[in-house]
């Protein structure tokens, strides 16, 4: 009836999650303490496309996006680049202090 994924598929995505995320954080700078600082493009660049593929694999494989219909699948990766979009918008603008 439905094609769930296997324990193998959700165990490498898992680890694949957490590579990523481990990627995001370093290049973020988590280790810095001392100043809040603007990232570099290069970073943010990198902690948005970690993001966005996250966000991709917890779609088709965590909540099975894969067996859905093309216009689901569309409204949600849809949604999901938008979401990155406003994010990067915001970061942009507070770079280059669009506002002031």
């Amino acid at each position: 009836m439905t094609d769930l994924p296997g324990t193998r598929r959700l165990l490498i995505t898992w680890a694949i999650l957490m590579g990523l995320t481990v990627v995001s954080m370093i290049s973020a700078r988590l280790d810095q303490t001392t100043d809040w600082q603007t990232l570099p493009l290069w970073s943010v660049s990198l902690v948005l496309l970690a993001t966005g593929f996250k966000a991709h694999r917890v779609l088709m494989v965590y909540l099975n996006l894969r067996a859905a219909t093309p216009a689901w699948k569309g409204v949600f990766i849809g949604l999901t680049l938008l979401t990155l979009a406003l994010i990067s918008a915001g970061y942009l603008a507070g770079r280059f202090n669009v506002m002031g």
